[in-house]
């Protein structure tokens, strides 16, 4: 059963980036190669990828537009029309820009992804979105050991979620919750 899942790192006070888009907190910090929820284990089970706009451009600055890490379709939420489409190697990536609704694209991304889990990248508001309609089934937070004090909100919105899981990765506190409501509670 494909579920959406917000994997993502956050501050300890819940702030995603800086007002300004900036993850330098997170470029600071010791992460570790497995932990409860490692990266490889991760990735293996995911079948498309969503982001925001200011994701996407953070991973395309720091890659670089021919450095695009992911094999898999990913659908990015814009209002731009001037985006760069993202090239590993050389080739174009299947990046989806779009806009809306997200129910319509998470029909699309789940179809795609035959089977597999979907992946909420980034964009606090852009998850909140898909809780709204109940499509976000799980987060998986890792909390760094930094406060910014303000910046973008992990998830600005009511969600109530349930515990399932905790452990460390590097100087990360990782937490796992499954969304109540969320997608897959409701077949």
């Amino acid at each position: 059963m494909t579920r959406m899942v917000y994997y993502t790192a956050s501050t300890l006070d819940g702030f995603l980036a800086t007002e300004d888009h900036s993850l330098d907190w997170l470029l600071t910090r010791e992460t570790g190669d497995g932990g409860p929820v490692g990266y490889a284990e991760f990735i293996a089970g995911i079948g498309a990828i969503v982001m925001g706009a200011s994701t996407y451009l953070w991973v395309l600055d720091h890659a670089g537009e021919d450095g695009w890490e992911y094999d898999l379709p990913c659908w990015v939420f814009t209002h731009r029309d001037d985006l760069p489409v993202a090239r590993s190697g050389g080739v174009p990536g299947d990046i989806r820009f779009t806009r809306g609704d997200v129910r319509p694209v998470y029909a699309e991304m789940a179809e795609a992804a035959g089977g597999r889990d979907l992946w909420m990248v980034g964009g606090g508001d852009l998850a909140g979105q898909f809780a709204d309609h109940g499509l976000l089934d799980e987060l998986i937070v890792s909390f760094a050991p930094v406060t910014i004090g303000s910046g973008r909100p992990l998830l600005p919105r009511h969600v109530e979620m349930r515990l399932t899981g905790m452990g460390q990765s590097g100087e990360f506190a990782v937490v796992r919750y499954d969304v109540l409501g969320g997608a897959a509670e409701q077949l």
